[in-house]
This record gives structure tokens, sequence and C-alpha cells, in this order.
């Protein structure tokens, strides 16, 4: 079933690089006392995320941050270093967080999971946000297939 709004986000974790090197995050860790946006692409690298989705949550991280988001979260069915390199490629630095759901476990645990097989990319994210209070969906912005609107930094800016 889909997340919905209202609804506490599934427990699980993400791998990532810190400068100590590689690990694990837990959402408990992620989300508890917080206000963040966690937002999906089907693929790190891949055309629409790498020239607007990921460009547009740096580009308004700081307008996200003072409208009382804490942590702005990236997440796709990719591999941690995929990952770290994705960020250090669009220049990340620290206003978002590059978080591998290696599996896709988070994303089949929101009911957000997508087949990419006939594109050769097998199991895949949906592209969304969510604004997640303290473990809850405050707002959740689910992708129809093949659009960006509604999970863009602009659209969710917006709803704050």
């Amino acid at each position: 079933m889909t997340i919905k709004v209202g609804e506490k986000m599934p427990v699980g974790a993400f791998k990532m690089i810190s400068t100590e090197g590689p690990q694990e995050l837990s959402t408990e860790v992620l989300f508890s006392g917080k206000t963040v946006v966690l937002f999906s692409v089907p693929g790190a690298f891949t055309p629409t995320c790498d020239a607007k989705h990921l460009p547009g949550y740096v580009q308004h991280a700081d307008a996200l941050r003072a409208k009382g988001i804490d942590t702005i979260a990236c997440i796709a069915v990719n591999d941690m270093f995929v990952m770290n390199a994705w960020g250090k490629a669009s220049n990340v630095g620290d206003k978002v967080m590059m978080l591998a759901d290696g599996n896709g476990d988070y994303s089949r645990a929101l009911g957000l999971e997508l087949d990419a097989r006939g594109f050769g990319l097998g199991m895949r994210g949906q592209r969304f946000a969510i604004i997640v209070k303290n473990g809850t969906a405050a707002h959740v912005f689910i992708e129809a297939p093949g659009k960006f609107e509604v999970s863009a930094a602009e659209y969710v800016l917006g709803r704050l």
C-alpha cells in the first residue's frame, strides 16, 4: 500500500558515504524530531533526475530551510558509491543528503516501487517527494508516470 498523509514512515535504513566512509543511516535518526524533505528519483545520473530534479533541491536548499526544513534527502535505487559520486558531480555539498536504497527495500516499504525493466533499469523507486515531520508523512507528492511536476523543489517549496 502506498504511504498516505498522516501515516508513520516505515522503519528502514539507507546506505551512504560519510566523511568516515560507508555507513548506515536509520530512518529513526533521519526523521526523529526533524522536518525532512525526502525525494526519490528513478536513478542517479539519469536525464531528468540529473538535469532538473536534484539541481532544483540544491538550488532551493536555503529557501527550503528558511521554511522549516531541517534535512533534504535524495534517495534512489542505486548503491552508495554511485549516490556519492552523483552528489560530488552535482556539487550538492551539505545541501542534500545522498542516500542509497540499494535493493529498493525502502521504496517497496513506501509502496512506491517502479518497474523500469522495460528501460533496462530493473526495479527502481518512483519519482516522489514526501515532507516528513517527526517520522510522519505530512505531505506526499507522487509523480504520474513520465511526469516531473509535483516532486520538484519549486513545487514542494510552494506547499510549505
